[in-house]
């Protein structure tokens, strides 16, 4: 599914208001374990059918201070617009399958 990236002007359309399962990544440029995982969100955002949604935190300060981002990777699965888990750091891919099942 489709990979988008989340700013303060889509956030209550994309997020908020999203039905199902979508799951958030929370990164920046600088970050090396962030540009690790980035492609494996990918490969499971098209595997699951799973919406993604990334936050660069450099740029949307307002939305990594809403969700408590202290460490970066931090990737937040949402169920109907609300947080249901989160794991910080890298995960390869059997773990993020993992976590989207928990």
């Amino acid at each position: 599914m489709a990979v988008i990236s989340i700013n303060q002007n889509n956030f209550k359309e994309e997020v908020q208001a999203q039905q199902g399962i979508m799951l958030l990544d929370f990164w920046a440029t600088w970050c090396g374990p962030c540009s690790m995982i980035a492609p494996i969100v990918d490969q499971v955002a098209e595997e699951e059918n799973i919406k993604v949604g990334k936050i660069n935190i450099d740029e949307e300060r307002n939305l990594a201070y809403q969700f408590e981002i202290e460490a970066i990777p931090t990737i937040i699965l949402m169920k109907d617009g609300k947080e249901i888990n989160r794991q910080v750091g890298f995960m390869d891919k059997n773990e993020l399958k993992a976590f989207l099942q928990k």
